[in-house]
C-alpha cells in the first residue's frame, strides 16, 4: 500500500518502502535507540543496520491515516517509558510534516537490550 496525497493539479504517491525508512530514521534520531528489529525471526530478534530500517518498522495505511508499529533495540539503562513517548513525539511530528498523514497510533515494540562492549582484556606477558 503506498501512500496518496492529493494535491490541485494530481496525486503524488509515495511508496510504502519510503514511508517506513522515514519512520525508521525518525526513531534512530532519538537518543537511547541502539537499531532496529526485524521482530522476532525464529525466536531471535535480528539487529539490522541502516540499510534495511524499513524491516523494523510496519506499516498500516488507510487514505490519510497510518498506524505505525516499530520494532526497536534499546541501549541499556535507557527508561524505556521516557524513550517510547519520545520516539512517539518525533515519529508523529516526522510522519505528519513530511508526509502529510495523520499518525492515529505509533506502537512501540522493544525487541531487545544493547549492552555497551567490554574493552579486550590485555594479558600480561
Amino acid at each position: 500500500m503506498e501512500a496518496i496525497n492529493t494535491l490541485e493539479y494530481g496525486e503524488v504517491k509515495i511508496a510504502s518502502e519510503v514511508v517506513a525508512t522515514i519512520v525508521g530514521l525518525a526513531a534512530l534520531e532519538v537518543k537511547g535507540v541502539a537499531g532496529m528489529s526485524g521482530g522476532l525471526a525464529n525466536g531471535i530478534a535480528e539487529k539490522l543496520g541502516k540499510k534495511s530500517l524499513s524491516k523494523g518498522v510496519k506499516l498500516e495505511i488507510k487514505e490519510k491515516e497510518v498506524i505505525i508499529d516499530l520494532y526497536i533495540i534499546v541501549d541499556y539503562g535507557t527508561k524505556i517509558p521516557d524513550i517510547s513517548w519520545e520516539i512517539q513525539n518525533n515519529v508523529i511530528k516526522v510522519v505528519e510534516t513530511m508526509i502529510g498523514l495523520k499518525a492515529m497510533n505509533v506502537n512501540i515494540h522493544v525487541q531487545g537490550v544493547h549492552f555497551p562492549q567490554e574493552p579486550a582484556k590485555q594479558e600480561n606477558q
